[in-house]
């Protein structure tokens, strides 16, 4: 990313397009917001300005339901941004159109830095713009990233800054991002004043992971040995490691691993890590448009009819109709969603 000096009587505000994508997710949208806004309070005068883009239409419904608007639409836009921010969350992969990309790739040819948030990351990389640069995208996400832009090195962090591409994990990490381009062009005492004014709590550094050990799936206050072999199964979906050897590698008996998962999850190892592998098998499904034959090869399954069974014993749902229905955001599917380990 270049940064900026100062902006000062004389100099303009530098400009934000904020691409709202449907389904965008608005608390990232607010949290990024924010941080500009109170940094224009502080300073006393403009430094940031920003204009809401659609894709088309003056309003556009965001994943919980709210409509924001008004916004232009984004190739109604000729003049360059300084930054252009894609906030995508639902279905990022029906956002390839070659209009978008067209524009998407003049605004950098012409200098804009990019921002993706939440999965705004995916609208870059299917455009192009990605080769050669790290990203970050929702951790929800990252399994259908991988398999989807092998090439494009993909971190587990809050967030990633990268020679003129910037992506974040969404929803509150949005504020880190604004602090840090704020950081850059104005000093960690106007981004620090900026935090401190919307009441964030600190200025985190973009290295931070997006799941610390307090957001385990199961609680962090387990033993060190059974989130080892968590991490383990998590680590080897493709080729599901025998639980023997899992134990071995952990250093515990099979009888001890057997206990330690009934105890804190309710579940025996083999069923948490099938569980395990079918969630993962649902984010692909619903996330990308990989068959259901290599979603299966994909999460260890040795056939997609073995797959359907276990998928459909999980889910209550066959795997053809959560491809349709599992792409619509939660409050306006037919079903209750599912939850659990």
């Amino acid at each position: 990313m270049t940064t900026h000096p100062s902006t000062s009587a004389t100099q303009r505000p530098l400009r934000f397009g904020l691409l709202l994508l449907p389904a965008f997710n608005s608390m990232a949208l607010n949290a990024f917001i924010d941080p500009l806004r109170a940094a224009n309070y502080l300073n006393g005068q403009p430094l940031y300005e920003w204009q809401l883009l659609s894709i088309e239409g003056p309003a556009v419904i965001a994943s919980n339901g709210f409509s924001i608007g008004p916004a232009m639409p984004f190739d109604s836009i000729k003049d360059r941004f300084d930054f252009v921010v894609i906030n995508a969350s639902w279905t990022p992969e029906k956002f390839k159109s070659r209009a978008l990309q067209q524009w998407l790739r003049a605004q950098a040819e012409q200098g804009a830095s990019l921002v993706g948030l939440d999965t705004g990351a995916f609208v870059m990389a299917f455009a192009g713009l990605l080769n050669g640069h790290r990203a970050a995208v929702h951790y929800d996400h990252m399994d259908s990233f991988w398999e989807l832009f092998p090439d494009i090195a993909l971190d587990e962090r809050l967030y990633v800054f990268d020679n003129g591409r910037i992506s974040c994990c969404g929803g509150a990490a949005a504020v880190d991002v604004a602090l840090e381009i704020i950081r850059l062009q104005h000093g960690m005492a106007l981004a620090n004043r900026a935090a401190r004014y919307i009441f964030h709590e600190r200025l985190r550094a973009g290295d931070e992971q997006q799941l610390s050990t307090n957001h385990e799936p199961i609680g962090y206050a387990i033993p060190e040995v059974l989130r080892e072999a968590i991490l383990l199964m998590e680590q080897h979906l493709v080729h599901p490691t025998p639980l023997p050897d899992l134990a071995r590698q952990v250093g515990i008996s099979q009888r001890q691993l057997n206990r330690l998962f009934r105890a804190h999850t309710g579940l025996t190892p083999k069923r948490y890590y099938l569980n395990t592998r079918l969630n993962r098998a649902r984010a692909l499904l619903t996330q990308t448009e990989l068959s259901i034959a290599e979603v299966a090869d994909a999460c260890g399954f040795k056939s997609a009819e073995h797959f359907t069974r276990m998928y459909t014993a999980r889910f209550n749902i066959v795997p053809s109709q959560d491809r349709t229905e599992g792409r619509i955001p939660f409050q306006f599917r037919s079903y209750p969603s599912f939850t659990g380990l």
